[in-house]
């Protein structure tokens, strides 16, 4: 499914009634073209449809970090993105990598058509709308170059995107030298994390964990970035990306892990966050 063109969006806030909940999107009184997309009043994405390049979100900046230096500059990736919402990164790599196959799954199929009405999409970004494993486990071996899992459901990420099988399924979908990435969401004393770097540390030899510092000294609640690989990561260039944005993120190559990988038959969902630590100001 492909959106029209961008041309006669009109800038007025837009609501609706999706699969998982009530759908906003909401103008950028301070820059043309810029919009929220929030979900029962959580935030879920930022979309500048005149500067794909601008990202609002910290932690889709930190993905954006890694789909920078996974490959030489410019030169197009297959991507499998897991979670849709705007469509953030996808139209980010339309733009820094022109000719980049990507698709995206998103389970909520009226989201997507309210997207498509209200933000379309450049072409070579391909969404189906299913769940994400299930398409996830349908692709083909070896097939792409990163895979980015970024699922919520609310504010939580579903407890079947979070175990080893999972992962495996990510990893058979990778060429050679191909990235897993997955952004998580968790607070202190960071038990969610630690085993889902554990889970991944379980299938991919190289990992690392990406987040603020606050948040890895289990100080507050925030994202975490979690990379694996089967072959060395860029992680010198990476961390160079991260310490210079305006909010900083600390790379780690040597994550604390949870002495068991999470199963699919131990699998929870994440937790959910504090009180208003997503809400609106």
């Amino acid at each position: 499914m492909s959106g029209p063109t961008a041309e006669g969006t009109d800038p007025r806030p837009a609501e609706r009634e999706v699969g998982l909940g009530t759908a906003k999107l909401i103008p950028d009184i301070d820059i043309e073209g810029g919009w929220l997309l929030t979900l029962d009043g959580t935030p879920q994405s930022y979309v500048d449809l005149q500067d794909p390049t601008h990202l609002e979100f910290e932690y889709v900046q930190r993905i954006a970090h890694l789909l920078d230096v996974v490959a030489d500059s410019g030169e197009p990736l297959d991507v499998l993105h897991l979670g849709g919402g705007g469509l953030t990164l996808p139209r980010y790599l339309a733009k820094t990598r022109p000719g980049s196959s990507q698709q995206v799954v998103e389970l909520d199929g009226p989201l997507t058509e309210f997207i498509a009405e209200h933000l379309p999409w450049p072409a070579g970004i391909e969404v189906t709308v299913g769940d994400a494993r299930a398409v996830l486990g349908s692709v083909a071996a070896a097939s792409v170059d990163v895979v980015v899992a970024d699922v919520f459901r609310g504010s939580r990420t579903p407890a079947h995107l979070t175990s080893v099988e999972f992962v495996r399924l990510a990893a058979a979908a990778l060429r050679p030298g191909g990235c897993y990435a997955a952004n998580l969401a968790d607070g202190p004393p960071l038990a969610f994390a630690k085993a889902q770097a554990a889970t991944v540390a379980a299938v991919f030899a190289y990992v690392c964990l990406v987040a603020e510092p606050a948040v890895l000294r289990g100080r507050r609640y925030g994202n975490v970035l979690l990379i694996g690989s089967d072959e060395p990561l860029p992680s010198s260039e990476l961390a160079r990306l991260l310490a210079a944005d305006p909010f900083p993120a600390r790379l780690t190559e040597t994550p604390e892990q949870a002495a068991e990988p999470v199963t699919d038959a131990t699998a929870e969902d994440s937790p959910p966050p504090p009180s208003g630590a997503f809400s609106l100001g």
